[in-house]
């Protein structure tokens, strides 16, 4: 069933910008709103708001396989990014980092680095969007690395990075490892009890809870030095000044429970509908392509590019389907995608390049409206740019 998040006239395909909210989320979310306490008050209704962010780390601790007390609530992705490059990097080290990272990585290391020589290596990706193991371990070997941050999932393509054979020669190298899951975590199985990553950012609004809250995974042990972004109490054990976001936190719990018992089935129906859509549109537009797919990616994710069509003309030409161009972080953007040209694709392609995200709610009757809409488009499109020329 469409979810009552957006119009019943729409087909809502960009979950990988945001997520409609799940009914648990949703419930525990307005439940919380209509309390009254600071979790950090000793009286009754403070106890009481506490119990809801205690219970809330418990269920994002159970999705994730790692102990409540390893996790630190957040604004979001951007903000546990920002605070775990930040607490990890040393001054006197270098990160290691690949050019289709999310910019809240990417952005965050030239900040700290100043992108100086020898202080930040980006590392290239192939034609399928993963880095390269040997460019990895030649980067180590420049010695005087002290973290190494690699997403775990492309936010435009769905890409799957294999983490354990770079955790593993990281870790031998001495630095820690950071993984932005944002994209990952809810849409497929993650174990940190297998993962041996030190740190992991997460975001509720990307696995059906209200936006404005995530996550940081700190591992028990690892060896950082605490910095915060924001000063002020004592909140979150120091790492984190300021009231905590109840609500949210409350609605990010019940949404990581829910995914944590519906996951198995979620994800194999998701996979079967993102491939409908590639293969209906592959063959009724001849040209286009998948990029990435011969990745292992995420199940609901595919980034289709139609050349010589560029994607705001089309996305205006299918008013009723919500899909992107890119990233809904750098919406706007006069450039094309990073990571689309760091995949070799030209400036051209990439703007002709719409990412469809699918999730939780969405039907094959959406699917088959949105490929009868997409048809239509790109037809409609490619005759008014060149009328001589039909698909």
């Amino acid at each position: 069933m469409a979810s009552d998040a957006y119009s019943v006239q729409s087909v809502y395909l960009d979950y990988n910008a945001t997520t409609p909210m799940r009914p648990a989320a949703l419930k525990a979310t307005y439940e919380a709103l209509t309390a009254v306490g600071n979790a950090s008050s000793i009286h009754h209704p403070g106890r009481d708001a506490a119990t809801r962010v205690d219970k809330a780390r418990r269920q994002v601790a159970e999705l994730l396989n790692c102990s409540p007390g390893e996790l630190i609530f957040t604004s979001g992705a951007t903000e546990a990014n920002n605070l775990a490059l930040q607490a990890a990097y040393a001054q006197s080290g270098c990160i290691i980092t690949s050019a289709v990272e999310h910019p809240a990585v990417l952005e965050t290391a030239r900040a700290l680095t100043g992108d100086a020589p020898g202080r930040l290596a980006i590392l290239p990706v192939g034609s399928e969007g993963q880095i390269g193991l040997n460019a990895f371990r030649s980067a180590l070997q420049q010695g005087g690395v002290a973290l190494v941050s690699i997403m775990l999932a492309n936010n435009e393509t769905g890409v799957i990075v294999d983490l354990v054979p770079v955790i593993e020669a990281a870790h031998l190298a001495g630095a820690l490892v950071h993984t932005d899951a944002t994209q990952y975590v809810g849409r497929l199985p993650l174990d940190l009890g297998d993962l041996d990553v030190d740190l992991l950012s997460l975001s509720a609004h990307k696995f059906g809870g209200p936006q404005g809250v995530g996550a940081l995974f700190i591992r028990r042990n690892t060896p950082l030095t605490q910095r915060p972004l924001v000063f002020g109490g004592g909140h979150e054990r120091g790492w984190r000044a300021g009231t905590l976001n109840v609500p949210g936190i409350a609605g990010m719990g019940a949404a990581a429970e829910a995914v944590h018992r519906q996951l198995d089935d979620e994800a194999p129906r998701i996979t079967k509908l993102r491939d409908l859509l590639e293969g209906e549109l592959l063959a009724q537009l001849p040209g286009s392509h998948v990029n990435g797919a011969a990745a292992p990616r995420l199940p609901g994710v595919t980034s289709i590019s139609f050349p010589g069509v560029p994607a705001d003309a089309l996305l205006a030409a299918m008013p009723d389907v919500a899909a992107s161009d890119g990233s809904a972080c750098s919406a706007g953007a006069p450039s094309p995608s990073h990571v689309l040209v760091a995949m070799g694709l030209s400036r051209e392609d990439a703007d002709s390049t719409i990412r469809f995200s699918l999730g939780y709610a969405t039907t094959e009757q959406e699917i088959r409206r949105a490929v009868e809409a997409t048809v239509g488009a790109v037809t409609s499109v490619h005759t008014a740019m060149y009328p001589t020329d039909s698909p």
